[in-house]
């Protein structure tokens, strides 16, 4: 099931040894492009909305705000997505699952968690336990949940829940983890261990990788916890 993609090839032997790959072998995220980029309006547009947002400043006085919004957060629901810190518990110790995907608005491959958008009448936990699986194969536990977190909110209201997951790879459904991909879908997995995450993130990110923000706030929490002994 597990094997070397050309592009892992490039990556420190360290952290050769970590890669897991669940991903079909249909293609590589790498192998994606940009084929043109153009203005989009209001009418087209489907799964994103701009809006325009009258308020008042602490002042009184009213100002203008633009901003983008999601249109696919079911009614009810506080978030529109969650994002999965998944830890493997590997007996040299423990491991992010991270995924490679090409973001066209970043023109290039980027280093995330896991993640997706909530489903109607679906649950924090069941979400992410349903993307983990999906995206990657492995069956985890819920660990931990975080608050409403906001992606980039001078930007849009987009916002998620990021939940912490372990994995048993003792348990037998992680034998041989197979991913559920869309159609669409091109994802690469592997795992960077945790004790020299940020590192790892580097060298991603020499190699030409974007990389998500709320995988590098991860690494920079580690880095804090180590230099101040937390």
């Amino acid at each position: 099931m597990f094997r070397l993609s050309n592009s892992t090839r490039a990556v420190s032997p360290s952290l050769i040894r970590s890669f897991i790959r669940t991903m079909a072998s249909k293609g590589s995220p790498d192998d994606a492009r940009i084929v043109k980029i153009e203005p989009l309006s209001s009418e087209d547009a489907k799964w994103t909305k701009l809006e325009r947002i009258t308020y008042k400043d602490p002042a009184g006085k009213e100002r203008l705000w633009e901003c983008a919004s999601r249109t696919t957060r079911p009614e009810g629901s506080e978030v529109d997505a969650v994002a999965i810190i998944a830890v493997l518990k590997k007996p040299s110790g423990p491991e992010i699952l991270l995924q490679k995907q090409f973001r066209p608005p970043t023109g290039g491959v980027c280093i995330e968690v896991p993640a997706g958008l909530v489903d109607p009448n679906e649950s924090i936990d069941t979400t992410a336990l349903r993307e983990l699986h999906e995206e990657t194969g492995y069956y985890g536990q819920v660990i931990s949940k975080s608050v409403t977190i906001f992606n980039d909110p001078g930007f849009c209201s987009t916002n998620l829940a990021l939940v912490t997951c372990s994995i048993d790879l003792a348990d037998k459904r992680n034998e041989n983890p197979t991913p559920q991909l869309e159609e669409s879908e091109y994802i690469e997995t592997f795992s960077v261990p945790l004790h020299n995450f940020d590192e790892q993130l580097l060298k991603l990110h020499s190699q030409g990788y974007k990389i998500d923000c709320r995988v590098q706030n991860v690494a920079e929490g580690i880095k804090l916890a180590k230099q101040f002994s937390l």
